[in-house]
């Protein structure tokens, strides 16, 4: 497996159509991490939350530009580590260990400036030749091309000892989005021996991990301002189930990322908090384009044609999400509402699949996996809605790493999931363009690629966004995705819990301003 499918929930925002060129501190008239049930009360210092997140023994891991297939992992490393840059509310994107940002005029050529007084938690400071070097290690792992696309390891420089300079290999007006994708920052020299060990910049710092589990306290040199707790403790389970189990328990404080049904299972608790995050993950299923039963574009609009959007949102996620529109990144501010809503039809379905001669006769295979909630419940409620259709569809369900290495990227047929969905040029540039190491359905399309192209290569924010409109028209009518809704992202949270954040993707990890009541 390469960029793991774990990894990508946590990945958050985009710049959309308002991407800045100069990037300034604060962001808006929104805290990014506006508190979730916090009410006015003022932030109290001190106390440890105890955190629950997703995960397997078997597939813990310790380095920061690995693949993480564990939720649990990746909350630990990120904050114990600082990317470039974070998810914000206006704008989309915000400083983090990266202060501010500037673009040539072509668009090619970004500089940017690493905030004053950043320190790794040895006390030495970050310098640009710590970033070069993590962003060229970045660029060396197996999905380094994906997680920095137009980016070559030798375009990466320093100059001076405050300022990372990359040059892209096109015009990018949406490089910024880019640097918050795994960048996390370790010392210049960390081997892949030691990385385990290796200090970070971030709120807090490694005390003590322990398969799987791992005890962080403040860092009180943190260069990003007041983190108001003592210490994060964070706990391993393998399922929502039992994470939720353990929250009603009183034995955890916040259950992150627990799903629709736990949170139907506490609707009836006061002393519980629920955090909605909208627009949070993307589940869609992906109809192979390049050869197979669904290459022909009537037919993978006739299976669009034959889902019930509605009774999937109520069915699958309880009612937590929003229908969808095949298009990926509804998030996204420049997100294309003038689309019109696919809507069932069953009549139009068997007219399209009879005009492409789709032999209805066979059985087709859906695969899925049980990696989150309410993904092998989609697939089944899709196989039992197409056969209306008189397309008959079996489900098979396979284990997580089977799945990733045999199925991903090469089936016909079969579910995926995304929480990075404000962007719409995210998707672009790593499942949609011709040449994207995660074209997921095997898709290729000249069009689209130019109007990607120009999408990223323009500036002006109201030129952008048309573009970016004819960019979802070219995916809405003929890509291989089938999205039939949105879930929202949902957090657990006990009575003292306060300052919760309530962005989506990789977002919802930023602990630092969270603070127990006493």
């Amino acid at each position: 497996m390469e960029l793991t499918r774990r990894h990508m929930l946590w990945l958050g925002g985009a710049i959309g159509a308002g991407a800045l060129l100069t990037a300034c501190g604060g962001g808006g008239d929104e805290e990014p991490n506006a508190a979730a049930g916090g009410g006015s009360a003022a932030p109290v210092k001190g106390g440890t939350l105890r955190v629950g997140a997703l995960g397997r023994a078997g597939a813990i891991t310790r380095d920061p530009h690995g693949s993480q297939a564990n939720e649990s992992d990746y909350l630990i490393l990120s904050l114990i580590y600082d990317t470039l840059t974070v998810p914000g509310t206006k704008p989309n994107t915000e400083p983090r260990l990266a202060a501010s940002w500037k673009a040539s005029d072509d668009l090619k050529t970004w500089r940017f400036t690493i905030a004053k007084g950043a320190k790794f938690h040895d006390g030495s400071p970050v310098t640009a030749d710590d970033v070069v070097f993590s962003l060229k290690r970045l660029r060396a792992t197996p999905a380094g091309a994906s997680r920095l696309p137009g980016i070559q390891a030798k375009n990466i420089s320093a100059d001076g000892t405050d300022t990372v300079v990359i040059v892209s290999d096109y015009a990018n007006a949406e490089l910024p989005l880019l640097v918050r994708l795994t960048t996390f920052v370790v010392p210049k020299g960390t081997t892949d021996k030691n990385v385990a060990k290796a200090p970070g910049t971030g709120p807090f710092k490694l005390d003590w991990f322990r398969g799987g589990n791992a005890r962080l306290v403040r860092n009180d040199d943190w260069y990003g301002g007041d983190v108001h707790l003592d210490a994060i403790e964070v706990k391993i389970f393998e399922s929502p189930q039992a994470m939720a189990s353990a929250l009603l328990a009183g034995q955890i404080d916040l259950a992150s990322n627990v799903g629709a049904v736990a949170a139907r299972t506490a609707e009836s608790r006061k002393d519980i908090k629920t955090v909605r995050r909208p627009n949070d993950m993307a589940m869609p299923i992906v109809l192979r384009t390049a050869d197979g039963p669904f290459a022909d574009a009537k037919v993978r609009e006739a299976l669009r044609l034959a889902v019930d959007r509605e009774a999937m949102v109520k069915q699958v996620l309880s009612g937590y999400g929003t229908v969808a529109n095949d298009i990926l990144g509804t998030g996204d501010p420049a997100y294309d509402k003038s689309i019109p809503q696919r809507t069932r039809d069953l009549a139009q379905a068997k007219q399209l699949l009879k005009e492409a001669k789709f032999d209805t006769s066979k059985t087709y295979e859906l695969y899925t996996t049980e990696d989150i909630a309410g993904l092998a419940e989609s697939a089944t409620l899709f196989a039992t809605q197409v056969r209306e259709a008189g397309v008959k569809v079996k489900v098979v369900k396979q284990e997580s790493a089977t799945f990733w290495d045999k199925t991903w990227l090469k089936g016909d047929l079969y579910t995926t999931y995304w929480g990075t969905n404000d962007s719409v040029v995210f998707f672009a540039s790593k499942t949609m363009v011709s040449d994207s190491g995660q074209n997921e359905a095997g898709w290729k399309d000249e069009e689209f690629d130019t109007a990607y192209q120009k999408a990223i290569g323009t500036a002006d924010a109201s030129e952008r966004t048309a573009l970016l409109k004819q960019l979802q028209r070219i995916e809405h009518d003929s890509s291989g995705y089938l999205l039939w809704g949105m879930a929202d992202g949902i957090d657990l949270a006990g009575p003292k819990v306060n300052g919760l954040p309530t962005l989506p993707g990789y977002g919802r990890v930023q602990l630092e301003r969270a603070w127990l009541a006493r």
